[in-house]
Formats: C-alpha cells, structure tokens, sequence
C-alpha cells in the first residue's frame, strides 16, 4: 500500500463523500475512485458501501481507516525526525480570535506530544486580514475563520459556531432572547478598514452595507459598543465583557472557523498540523 493511495482514503473515509474528497485533494472524482477500487482489489476487500443515498464504511474499512491514521501519523513523524536531524524544525500559525478556546489549548496540547522538537511561532493578528498574514508569507497556516477570498488557499473547516448581536447591556434590544437582522437595520455598525477583504465584511455586518466606526481589533470591537452604542456581531461563546451583553440572531449564518494555508505547499509540518487540528476540534 502507497501512503499516497492511504491519503486517498483517509480522505474518502472523512468526508464519506467521493466528489467532496475529491476536492480536498485537488483531483478530479474518477481517479480517485480508481485509486480506492484498487486499494479495495490489493486488499481483497470492499471498504465503502456504495449507495444513492451515499457513501459508508465497511467493517473492514472501519479498521484501515484507524490503521491509516496511525501509518500517516507515524510517517509524519518520521519526516519530522529526519528534518531536525540537519536543523531545527519550525512552522509559524496565525491565530485571529480567542487564542484560549478549548480546543485550540487541545490542539497546542497534541501538538507538543507528537512533535516535541517542533518549534511553533504564533502570530495573533487583528480583524483587517482573515488570513493573518498568510498571502503575505507571514505565516504557514492560519487558524481562522471564514468566509474570505479562498484564491489560491486550501481551506479546511473544523467548527462552525453561532453568532449574535453585541450589545451594551441597556440597550432594549437587550432585552430580546433573540433577534433577527431586520431588528438591527436601523443601527450603527462597527466596520473595517478600507481593503478589508469583501467577503469578510460582508459577513461581519449581516450581508448589507452599513454605517459605523472603523475598527480593528476584537477590543476596539467592545470598547465601539460600550461607548457609543454600536451594534457587532460575535461568536454567542465568546463572553462579554462587563456592561455589554450577547442576544442570539436567528438569521444570522455560523461563523465558520476553518484553517487555512497555500494550495501548493508541500510542507509535512502543515499535513501534520492539520491532522491534529481535526482530530482536536473533533473531540
């Protein structure tokens, strides 16, 4: 068996999806269902269920799939090893958001265990640039949250949280157990600098344009909203901070935290990184 074809699976396995799979490894839906029918013929094995009403493993696929997870994690490893034996070992992570997020401590925490050698620089950046210096060669892989301009990145998603209206804790809306856009049309919305990715503020001021002050950090975020009543969107886990409140938008889409890094980079730190960060969120 290729570690090649055992990616191709562990892919197909994930997402239980051939077309899905397919793009996540940035190859067409035909030869990777070739490569799995041969996988499954070397095996003398079926390993997925096909069906209309999709895609399922099989007992037998069930136990590759833990065993391919072991053999590409050991393999990671290896390639780790071998390059810290001619120089230390480095991956540089741009974090926006809530660096204290359980699951980010879960994260940091596996990746020490499995790469104890690795040295991880952390780049914490503001709310002008979604990819947190990635375009730019600032850093490996971004730790983020959608939506941006995907051009030229892999992007692969780990959670999707709901979102809700930051608001002073006075004002009436507060008083609302829920909201929706419309309740908040006529208000003042934070907004981010010129040349702040589209889609991005887009998504940050509810999918219409608004008018508000600029800003450009979560804190400039609270301090707007305490000060001069501005209405913000956040994340309904994040907690407020004192004199403001968080009321549930109904119509509002979860805020997709993804990672993200460039689509042709072939650094192992990054498969690896990925890996963790999958297995971490989904625990």
């Amino acid at each position: 068996m290729e570690l090649r074809t055992l990616r191709y699976f562990l892919a197909v396995a994930e997402e239980l999806h051939f077309g899905r799979a397919a793009a996540r490894l940035h190859m067409s839906q035909p030869p990777l269902s070739r490569a799995i029918k041969h996988l499954e013929g070397e095996l003398g094995v079926v390993l997925f269920h096909r069906s209309p009403a999709g895609v399922h493993l099989t007992p037998a696929g069930a136990v590759l799939l833990d065993e391919a997870r072991a053999l590409l994690e050991h393999a990671d490893r290896a390639r780790v090893r071998v390059a810290a034996a001619v120089g230390p070992a480095t991956i540089t992570v741009g974090i926006l958001g809530d660096s204290t997020d359980p699951d980010v401590v879960e994260l940091a925490e596996a990746h020490r265990r499995r790469h104890p050698h690795v040295e991880v620089h952390i780049r914490e950046t503001d709310l002008t640039d979604p990819t947190c210096g990635l375009r730019a060669g600032l850093v490996d892989i971004a730790l983020t949250r959608a939506p941006f301009d995907r051009t030229g990145l892999t992007v692969c998603e780990l959670r999707a949280d709901p979102v809700g209206a930051l608001l002073r804790a006075d004002d009436p809306l507060a008083r609302h157990r829920s909201l929706e856009l419309a309740d908040l049309a006529d208000r003042r919305w934070f907004l981010f600098p010129e040349g702040t990715d589209p889609l991005w503020q887009s998504y940050w001021n509810g999918g219409e344009p608004r008018e508000g002050p600029v800003v450009r950090a979560v804190q400039e975020c609270r301090q707007s909203v305490l000060w001069n009543g501005t209405i913000g969107m956040t994340v309904l886990a994040h907690e407020p901070a004192p004199g403001l409140t968080v009321v549930p938008v109904v119509d509002m889409s979860p805020s997709r935290v993804v990672l993200a890094w460039k689509r042709n980079d072939t650094n192992h730190l990054i498969r690896s990184f990925v890996q963790l960060a999958k297995a971490a969120y989904r625990t």
